[in-house]
């Protein structure tokens, strides 16, 4: 009789597996930051008043991912303000790109080579141009939605009365009435205008 066992593994019983996380299981930002932290919010805020892009922010290792971001966003109401600030501060940052783009002329002119590689003069362009043009537009938009009331194209004047009412325009002469000498003034009104009715007659 066999020392070996001959009996066969239980085939009903399978193998443990790993189950598979989905999406929405897994941690957001496998290998990166997770848990709020102070330093984390002032890091990418700083990074976003200087005109970085979360994207950007986000895309070092050592920096938690966009979702993770955004559920700060919801779930911290301090790191709420403090990014909203952040943003509104870059608009700032983006105009000052504006200006540091439109002085560079670095690449508005490419020098033309002949067949031999000697060179035979300048020709314009205008493909860096379009570009350029570009990259200010899209940051004069984003600048003038942060900060409407900065870079914004309209600029709006509001006039009001008191506590945010209508304005009321009464003369200096009508101010100086008192209130006996003014209700004789509108009953006089009030009278020269029947009068006058009267005095034309009936309408057709």
């Amino acid at each position: 009789m066999s020392d070996q066992s001959s009996e066969k593994p239980n085939e009903s019983t399978p193998l443990p597996q790993e189950k598979p996380q989905s999406a929405s299981s897994r941690a957001p930002g496998a290998g990166r930051p997770t848990d709020f932290t102070q330093a984390l919010a002032d890091l990418i805020c700083s990074e976003l008043a200087a005109g970085v892009s979360l994207r950007t922010v986000c895309a070092g290792e050592d920096m938690p991912c966009m979702r993770t971001v955004f559920y700060w966003l919801r779930t911290q109401p301090l790191f709420l303000h403090q990014y909203a600030r952040a943003k509104e501060e870059s608009a700032d940052a983006l105009v000052e790109d504006i200006l540091d783009i439109a002085d560079n002329g670095t690449n508005d002119w490419m020098e033309q080579h002949d067949e031999d590689g000697a060179a035979v003069g300048w020709r314009f362009n205008g493909e860096a141009l379009q570009r350029s043009k570009l990259r200010v537009d899209t940051r004069k938009w984003i600048a003038a939605r942060l900060k409407p009331k900065k870079y914004g194209d309209r600029l709006s004047t509001e006039v009001t009365g008191a506590d945010g009412g209508p304005i009321k325009v009464v003369p200096e002469a009508i101010k100086a009435l008192s209130n006996e000498e003014l209700k004789f003034a509108i009953e006089l009104h009030r009278k020269l205008a029947a009068a006058s009715a009267r005095a034309e007659g009936p309408t057709e």
